[in-house]
């Protein structure tokens, strides 16, 4: 491991922690592919650590067809019911379910803005948020923004987007910066 000063990934045995932390967490996202991926991997998450959803990320895009969303969106259930067998992704059921579930919504999302990048980025006013935290006791678990999405979501037939979950999506695909003030990745973005 480097001497970088990081929000997190700093322990042994922690580079892929610290490689996402790096290269990918509160850097602006604008492929909706990509965008897709984080919001069912945030979803996977729930109620586990996030390192335990970066190990699995490989089983994930294998399983799931890279994230292809019209893909996914047509998985059938006998499909869905051989992932609750396979031990490289998270095997319960509602997680399961729900990527397809979240899929056909992200389609219509796309559907009616063109673009889901649009619509999500739209909540920001197209600009990220870049906050000055010197702690993460001081990094919010939720904000309005969080809950105005995380309803919308909801109301388009999402699940596993409650506004904890999302808050966190918004950190790791750019539309928060909430690297901490001494973080080496902080100026950067």
């Amino acid at each position: 491991m480097d001497n970088k000063k990081r929000c997190f990934g700093n322990k042994p045995n922690q580079e892929i922690y610290a490689n996402y932390h790096d290269n990918e967490w509160g850097i602006p996202s604008y492929d909706d592919q990509h965008l897709f991926e984080m919001l069912i991997l945030e979803g996977a998450q729930a109620g586990l650590s996030w390192e335990t959803v970066l190990k699995k990320r490989e089983g994930y895009r294998a399983a799931f067809y890279n994230f292809d969303v019209n893909k996914v969106a047509n998985m059938n259930d006998d499909r869905l019911e051989e992932l609750r067998e396979n031990s490289e992704i998270i095997r319960n059921k509602l997680k399961i379910y729900s990527a397809r579930k979240n899929a056909i919504a992200f389609l219509d999302i796309q559907s009616e803005f063109g673009s889901f990048n649009k619509y999500l980025w739209g909540f920001v006013d197209n600009k990220q948020i870049k906050n000055s935290w010197q702690s993460f006791e001081d990094v919010p678990v939720t904000t309005e923004i969080s809950d105005r999405l995380s309803k919308d979501l909801k109301k388009r037939g999402m699940s596993f987007v409650g506004s904890t979950i999302i808050y966190a999506y918004m950190q790791a695909v750019g539309l928060v910066n909430d690297h901490l003030t001494d973080c080496c990745c902080y100026q950067e973005l």
